[in-house]
């Protein structure tokens, strides 16, 4: 089987032109540029066969960051595992909103609840290397990938094993981050992600669970004028303002993703 003759049989299967790139680029060890100028290059057996189950499995929903085992992240190469969230760029959202919070803060202390693959702690550590930077999951394998992604950009995260704050005790910081599961039981997007981690994407119910947790317990660990910045649900930015201005926060504010979509909600701990 040719380059061009792979290319045609993923279409075929209801693939994107540029999925069926990426994974040949994935397999072949080449640059998309490589491609466009041999597109008549006949592929390695081991290959062919490699590309044919991908086709499937991809064409079955199966993410393209699991066939491939990365995903590109503010600018980070990470390393995914079917243990992790697929990383989104939507939760970038979060992520320069926490280094535009974290801006003139000298040594700040950040939290990531929820780390998965750890794209966000790794982000911010890696913007900002004085900053030191805790992550947290409830899954020992997760919290590997994380740790992984962690040496491979030469950042320093400390990682917990535990559900939401329960690994860290009496302990505040100054800026704590999360994209929580927060997907409805009932919504029927669930339905295109059944290959990703459900713990990681819903909490069942009306998908507020864990961010009533994260904003119940966000006083408790934050810094005086501390802020906690959650990723949330396209319908949920007025139900997280409420949570956390219930908790005791202040100064709620909501950002939406490059969509236009509200998709993260912040607040500060009164001084």
């Amino acid at each position: 089987m040719r380059v061009t003759q792979a290319l045609a049989l993923a279409r075929s299967q209801g693939l994107t032109r540029l999925d069926a790139q990426l994974l040949l680029c994935h397999h072949l060890q080449r640059p998309r540029s490589w491609l466009l100028a041999h597109d008549h290059e006949l592929l390695p057996p081991a290959i062919e066969v490699a590309l044919r189950d991908d086709f499937v499995q991809r064409a079955a929903g199966v993410p393209l960051a699991y066939l491939t085992g990365e995903r590109e992240f503010h600018g980070l190469r990470l390393a995914v595992t079917p243990a992790v969230l697929d990383p989104r760029p939507d939760t970038e959202t979060l992520v320069d909103w926490a280094l535009q919070w974290l801006s003139g803060r000298t040594r700040p202390t950040v939290l990531d609840l929820g780390t998965g693959s750890g794209a966000i702690a790794i982000a911010v550590a890696h913007a900002r290397p004085d900053a030191i930077v805790t992550a947290t999951d409830l899954d020992a394998a997760a919290l590997a990938v994380a740790r992984a992604n962690a040496h491979t950009h030469g950042v320093v995260l400390e990682c917990l094993l535990g559900s939401w704050w329960t690994p860290l005790g009496g302990r505040r910081f100054d800026l704590v981050l999360s994209n929580p599961p927060y997907i409805a039981a009932d919504d029927t997007h669930l339905a295109a992600l059944g290959h990703e981690p459900q713990h990681a994407l819903t909490p069942g119910g009306d998908g507020l669970d864990a961010l009533r947790t994260l904003a119940a317990g966000a006083a408790l660990h934050l810094q005086p004028t501390g802020a906690v910045i959650l990723e949330h649900g396209f319908d949920q930015a007025a139900a997280v303002r409420t949570l956390l201005h219930g908790a005791g926060l202040v100064a709620a504010q909501t950002r939406t993703d490059l969509g236009g979509q509200d998709r993260c909600t912040g607040a500060c701990r009164a001084g």
